[in-house]
């Protein structure tokens, strides 16, 4: 295969792709840039749906490797929207100067290893052939959508769009008629601003979600600077402790406290807003009593907030609180209490088809002229598959991982040399600070390159028995999870004897980052050379 040659091919223009091109090209190495979108942004470039924006505080998602980025960029709200996230990652982009390595409009097709030369050659949607040494997919483990696949949707005549993949041109929501399927958060986000501008609103929901309040408004005064003065310190104690919300320090555990104490601490929690209600007592994640407490307390809001008690019953969950990602909300339960909002439960009457004018459910037709999907993703491999990649054997990492994510680190594959995949299973993933995540990684990359360099081989790859220790360390830090118990997207099931593998590491960059240390600083134990 003829073409051009690069030592990396770095896969994706979001926050990761950024970063690792930046890191690569400071180590020396040649590098080129493949991104489907116009522009970088990620999954931020395709998620422009209305009240679209992020559910971290946005001084922990943003990079924190500089110190002159951290300091330029001025955040105006707790948690940014996505315009602001877009003109954050490009201002970042071109202050590193990476944008000349990229090619936008073009998705990868086709990457294959080839043992003859020991490179990945890759084939884009524009028929380009790149050859390289080492191939970086910084995709993202959300950003493959699902597909949508109800009967009839072909026949639909109105307007037809997903939140995960919005078009780049003004939407008219005045006055329609507007149908949106899915309440996690992205539907979540999206439903009160279509109830501010719709004649009407249908929301089909199937499984109710726990929303507690966002709280956002102006970024704290002074914060960002009192982080910014020892920004260093900052970064490596963030990759040295447990995925903790800033107001929160040494949770004890639900028991330790009288039931007067945690209505006290759940109350002050719920003023203070975010994701500090998965993670308020010690034990929330592993003990149903524990968890119960902080359960019934968000379902006792929703109760209040809702005035129709059985609508108020349909948005409940019956299930443990953070075992499903726990969505931050503006104004979504007070939505349900428009009249031109309307609540299906498709659990009570599923969705039958679409029609030419609607959705036909099992006991209602429901007519509509704007039809959403806010499905969310093929999570982990779901941006792999769609670049179709092999190995030598022909096989694609999804073969590998049939009973599981079989990785060390999350960042490679046995069976893959000089593949890599950041943030993905095995990893906190999206259990993490996504930006300080792929730091981490692209570090731990160029770095391992480097020693690659010194040491004159040219291949890496992850062995089989580094996957299996890491499977088994993987397997110890979630067993005790509630949420390896409950069906969801983190959990992989397999159907023959109904094993259940909790996919991210569980147990947060606390214990990830120094078993990563450790095993590499033994020789890079769990991956051979040659």
């Amino acid at each position: 295969m003829t073409g051009e040659a690069f030592d990396v091919a770095v896969v994706g223009g979001g926050l990761g792709g950024i970063y690792a091109s930046h890191r690569f090209r400071d180590e020396g190495l040649s590098v080129v840039g493949i991104e489907g979108a116009s522009g970088f942004g990620g999954v931020w470039y395709h998620n422009g749906y209305p009240g679209s924006r992020v559910d971290v505080d946005s001084l922990d998602y943003c990079y924190l490797f500089s110190r002159e980025i951290f300091e330029k960029w001025r955040w105006p709200e707790r948690y940014a929207s996505q315009p602001d996230l877009m003109a954050y990652l490009n201002w970042a982009a071109d202050l590193l100067d990476v944008r000349g390595l990229f090619r936008f409009d073009t998705w990868l097709r086709e990457a294959r290893w080839s043992s003859d030369d020991d490179r990945w050659h890759l084939v884009t949607d524009r028929g380009e052939r790149i050859a390289c040494r080492f191939l970086v997919m910084c995709t993202g483990n959300l950003s493959e959508p699902k597909p949508v696949s109800f009967a009839g949707l072909e026949r639909f005549r109105g307007e037809c769009l997903q939140t995960n993949r919005w078009p780049h041109r003004e939407v008219p929501l005045d006055g329609r008629r507007i149908g949106i399927v899915g309440t996690g958060s992205s539907g979540a986000q999206a439903i009160p601003v279509l109830a501010d501008a719709a004649e009407h609103l249908v929301v089909f929901q199937r499984t109710p979600h726990y929303a507690v309040p966002a709280q956002n408004g102006p970024a704290e005064p002074g914060l960002q600077d009192a982080i910014a003065r020892d920004l260093e310190t900052v970064r490596e104690d963030s990759l040295a402790r447990f995925t903790l919300p800033r107001n929160l320090e040494n949770p004890r555990p639900a028991a330790s406290h009288s039931p007067a104490k945690q209505r006290e601490l759940l109350e002050r929690q719920w003023e203070c807003g975010g994701h500090g209600m998965s993670y308020l007592f010690s034990d929330i994640g592993t003990d149903r009593a524990a968890n119960e407490v902080v359960a019934e307390f968000v379902r006792e809001k929703i109760r209040a907030r809702v005035n129709d008690p059985v609508l108020a019953a349909k948005l409940c969950p019956d299930y443990p609180i953070g075992t499903r990602r726990l969505i931050l909300e503006i104004g979504y339960y007070e939505a349900f209490n428009r009249g031109n909002v309307t609540l299906v439960d498709t659990r009570e009457a599923p969705i039958v088809e679409i029609t030419e004018t609607g959705v036909r459910t099992a006991d209602e037709h429901h007519e509509v002229d704007l039809l959403i999907f806010a499905l969310g993703f093929r999570p982990f491999l779901g941006a792999i598959d769609r670049a179709g990649v092999r190995n030598a054997k022909d096989q694609s990492p999804r073969d590998v991982w049939a009973r599981g994510p079989r990785t060390v680190f999350g960042l490679m594959t046995p069976g893959f040399p000089n593949f890599f995949h950041p943030t993905n299973a095995g990893s906190p993933s999206v259990l993490g600070p996504l930006f300080l995540q792929n730091e981490f990684h692209s570090d731990w990359i160029a770095d391992c390159i480097a020693h690659m360099r010194r040491s004159g081989c040219s291949i890496v790859e992850a062995t089989e028995e580094g996957a299996d220790v890491w499977g088994r360390k993987s397997a110890a830090v979630a067993e005790r999870m509630l949420r390896r118990q409950v069906d969801n997207y983190m959990v992989h099931v397999n159907a023959d004897d109904g094993s259940r593998v909790f996919q991210p590491w569980g147990a947060g960059l606390a214990t990830y980052v120094p078993e990563v240390r450790a095993m590499t600083a033994r020789d890079y134990e769990g991956f051979a050379f040659r």
